[in-house]
């Protein structure tokens, strides 16, 4: 029976909360302030947890773990904090993204197979679970949808550490190991696609044939 620990969902819910409010922090333009910071670090701490556990019909955990709320914002405020430290430092939010991803990935993907969920199923779950908390922040501050993006392999970085979780539970892994190996997967993935500007074709607009004037 998998099992997801309470330190582990924690540990997702603060590094998800200093994420967000790094990002939001760091959108000056935008004129946020300390409240709408910390809104936004809640949010990519809680989308994916919250999304994930509809999807799953299980009582959403942001909701009855006490502690989820309070590692959550207090992450928050401390990216708030230290943003200004780290102002140039766009390489750590981006890392720290990719990470963030990939714990929640690892925890939807595993959650999904401990309720007996089917591989697919699973693999669809830790999806949701990675992408959740970034979708709800790009709503939030009116941006484009990241995954839906052309060159940021969202949604396939986190495919592929689910993936892989999924094969090696199968194998008979330990779930700890599995979850590792997808943090680990999913963050290289998405490092590596930045790096060297990996995407998918563009979808380029549908021509219409010329009518022939006789």
């Amino acid at each position: 029976m998998f099992q997801v620990t309470l330190w582990i969902e924690l540990l997702a819910a603060g590094l998800g909360g200093l994420q967000g409010a790094l990002f939001a922090a760091g959108e000056k333009h935008r004129r946020i302030d300390v409240l709408g910071v910390i809104v936004i670090g809640l949010a990519v701490s809680l989308g994916g947890s919250l999304l994930r556990d509809i999807v799953l019909n299980q009582p959403p955990v942001v909701i009855w773990m006490n502690w989820y709320l309070v590692v959550a914002a207090g992450s928050a405020i401390l990216g708030m904090l230290v943003q200004p430290v780290l102002a140039r430092a766009d390489w750590l939010i981006t890392g720290l993204d990719a990470v963030v991803m990939g714990v929640f990935g690892a925890i939807g993907a595993s959650k999904a197979l401990s309720l007996g969920v089917g591989p697919a199923g699973a693999l669809v779950v830790g999806i949701i679970g990675a992408i959740g908390g970034g979708m709800l922040r790009d709503v939030i501050l009116n941006l484009p949808i990241s995954f839906l993006q052309v060159g940021t392999l969202y949604a396939v970085a986190a495919g592929a550490g689910a993936g892989t979780l999924i094969v090696l539970a199968a194998f008979g892994t330990p779930i700890m190991i599995a979850g590792v190996v997808c943090v680990v997967v999913t963050t290289l993935m998405r490092l590596t696609a930045i790096r060297f500007g990996w995407r998918f074709p563009e979808q380029g607009p549908v021509r219409r044939p010329r009518s022939r004037v006789r």
